[in-house]
């Protein structure tokens, strides 16, 4: 008999690469979706959808109970939000309502897909990397809602979980990345300010691969940084796209002060859906150091990443290619 696999977020980018990974182990997936959800890239997969409504506590413990899962991976997050309370609606009150399910049914694993923004940047130094015993400082709502999420579930140490906090991750079906190289294709490159920056980056398929991983082991109670184990200096991922794409481009530095002013710009214009850009965003985007230590999760799980960002992005762009997303 096959274990069961709850999937949230399923419809998602990540949530794509979890299910097929989850099919290739031989998992029976079922992949959690709102009644608004687009599916239909998932429609062939042989899996199972279960409508979730994350603030009602009692619908979830029914379908819980109705379909047994062994495995919980809650990638369902909201990323874009007008304000702090708007950010806890979307990923502090489903991990809390998901926990208090998984206390009544004999869960093997839960796990939490969480963000380095909840632990937030460090100063810029070559020599630093950010680790699991640093102080979160989170610099954005975001981060702030991703936190408070690690620390809910903490508070339930009846059942086994782990934390994921996953640096930028990219790869096949990314639509934030696409918005850069698709500026790249017309040969620009928008940098805001000139500040050094040390930036790391995580193939879809190794995080999806490490999850899997870490459900089946003995590890619980836990929370891992997750990257490729690089650091890259902010130029090198549209080097990367430029020699892929075989092009050259033009690098342009926007004053900060400018850029702020146009997040302003569009926070006011955008009065029902979040901006793509905000002043809260920008903390993330211009800080000095993203720089990830994943010796713990190498230690626990003996992972070491199949893609750095050069083999990674390759495959992406062709991906985005023949798709013709790009």
């Amino acid at each position: 008999m096959k274990e069961k696999i709850l999937i949230t977020g399923a419809s998602g980018f990540i949530g794509y690469h979890l299910i097929t990974e989850a099919l290739e182990q031989g998992l029976e997936v079922f992949a959690a979706i709102r009644p608004s959800s687009d599916v239909n890239h998932l429609k062939l997969l042989g899996i199972h959808f279960v409508e979730f409504n994350f603030s009602d506590k009692d619908s979830i413990k029914i379908n819980f109970e109705r379909d047994g899962y062994d495995y919980v991976v809650h990638a369902a997050g909201l990323t874009r939000a007008r304000n702090l309370a708007e950010f806890e609606l979307g990923n502090v009150l489903p991990t809390k309502n998901l926990a208090e399910a998984s206390l009544l049914f004999p869960l093997k694993k839960f796990l939490l897909l969480s963000s380095m923004a909840a632990l937030g940047p460090i100063n810029y130094d070559k020599n630093k990397s950010i680790s699991e015993l640093d102080v979160p400082h989170p610099v954005t709502n975001y981060g702030r809602s991703k936190l408070k999420a690690e620390q809910v579930l903490m508070e339930y140490p009846q059942f086994p979980w782990l934390i994921f906090r996953p640096t930028a991750v990219y790869g096949p079906r990314e639509k934030d990345l696409l918005i850069l190289f698709k500026t790249i294709k017309k040969r620009l490159e928008l940098y805001i300010g000139k500040q050094n920056q040390l930036l790391s980056f995580v193939y879809a398929k190794d995080l999806v691969s490490l999850c899997l991983t870490a459900l089946k082991s003995d590890k619980e109670h836990e929370v891992y940084n997750i990257s490729d184990g690089n650091v890259y200096n902010q130029y090198e991922l549209a080097e990367i796209v430029k020699k892929n794409l075989r092009l050259n481009s033009l690098k342009i530095h926007l004053p900060l002060g400018l850029v702020k002013s146009v997040a302003v710009l569009l926070e006011m214009a955008s009065k029902k859906r979040p901006p793509v850009l905000s002043l809260d965003r920008l903390n993330e985007l211009t800080a000095q150091n993203w720089n990830v230590n994943i010796q713990k999760a190498k230690n626990d799980f003996n992972f070491v990443a199949e893609y750095n960002l050069q083999e990674g992005i390759k495959e992406t762009l062709e991906w985005y290619q023949e798709k013709n997303w790009l």
